[in-house]
């Protein structure tokens, strides 16, 4: 039986391209599935595993917002963190348009553009911080600063 050649995504040639050093996760998922579900599957404790949010700003302008699984994103301080009066969760059905990637399977590094990302300052004290792949059934564990400088992030308090 031929060995299933390992399938990179975007976000993986962009971190090998900077010679950031990562680990890569997998997992049987056909559909979406909360993360929550991921990290337990995987035995990740939920403060190490972080979900990409996207979100458009009163300019209409989209950002980005990586935190910790288990929280919610503070909409007001998200929107402080990017100088905007507000920021509002984009439709599930535009995700793909917007990032390229789909739902469960997006991440902050290779999207379609370069938007403006933040990542809550939580991910600071952690040695390594996992975030999606760029596709289902795909996780990446690597340093919050490499995810920061692959995604062009910046750190803010943006939970509640």
């Amino acid at each position: 039986m031929a060995k299933q050649k390992e399938v990179k995504t975007n976000a993986m040639r962009i971190l090998e391209s900077l010679k950031i050093p990562f680990e890569q996760y997998t997992y049987e998922c056909e559909e979406f599935v909360d993360a929550l579900k991921i990290a337990d599957q995987l035995g990740i404790p939920y403060e190490k595993v972080y979900k990409t949010l996207v979100t458009i700003g009163n300019s209409k302008n989209y950002f980005v917002f990586v935190i910790p699984i288990a929280e919610e994103l503070d909409l007001k301080k998200a929107a402080k963190s990017v100088g905007e009066k507000s920021v509002e969760m984009i439709h599930v059905k535009d995700i793909n348009a917007i990032t390229g990637y789909i739902r469960g399977g997006c991440t902050a590094v290779g999207m379609k553009k370069q938007y403006v990302t933040r990542i809550d300052s939580s991910a600071q004290a952690l040695e390594k911080m996992i975030v999606s792949g760029g596709r289902l059934g795909s996780q990446i564990a690597l340093k919050p600063a490499d995810l920061a400088r692959a995604a062009k992030a910046e750190f803010a308090d943006i939970i509640r």
